[in-house]
């Protein structure tokens, strides 16, 4: 089910915590690494390599919103919706791009380019409203037309632009 190199990663993080469920948020990003979501298959997997039930691992992926449940796009845009993110105007930016990209949160494009979601506080209470490009990049203060440069740069990108 995973890489012979996962499984040696996953091996490694079980020798640092307690208990092997202590082991459970790190083995997740493990696994997410390799397929870019968790599938029900791949929870029930992770719950006997790791000695627990499928109902705690299933708890975990479904209470983080950093775990995907579905696969995602090459583009995972992910709107902070907390309260300072929701009062500067995230629900506005989510409404924009769900036009911008016909599609709904939660689903992503039939390019399979961007998937638009909802998540709690990424950190960057300041800056709102702010949105993450897949695992590494914060774009903030939003705008509609910083909306319309980002996915602009990345579909320039994904096409081969230097974007």
């Amino acid at each position: 089910m995973l890489t012979p190199e996962r499984e040696k990663k996953i091996d490694e993080l079980l020798t640092r915590y307690p208990s092997s469920r202590s082991a459970l948020l790190p083995a997740l990003w493990v696994a997410q690494e390799q397929y870019g979501w968790i599938s029900l298959e791949l929870q029930k997997y992770l719950a006997i390599r790791l000695g627990i039930t499928p109902e705690q691992v299933r708890e975990v992926v479904t209470f983080y919103s950093m775990y995907n449940e579905r696969p995602v796009g090459k583009y995972h845009l992910q709107v902070c919706c907390t309260t300072p993110c929701m009062l500067m105007g995230s629900d506005d930016v989510i409404g924009y791009l769900e036009k911008k990209l016909d599609i709904r949160r939660g689903q992503t494009t039939a390019d399979g380019l961007f998937t638009v979601s909802q998540v709690e506080c990424l950190g960057s209470c300041g800056t709102a409203p702010m949105l993450q490009v897949n695992r590494e990049k914060y774009d903030e203060n939003l705008t509609y037309e910083k909306v319309d440069a980002l996915v602009d740069r990345l579909r320039a990108q994904a096409e081969g632009g230097n974007g």
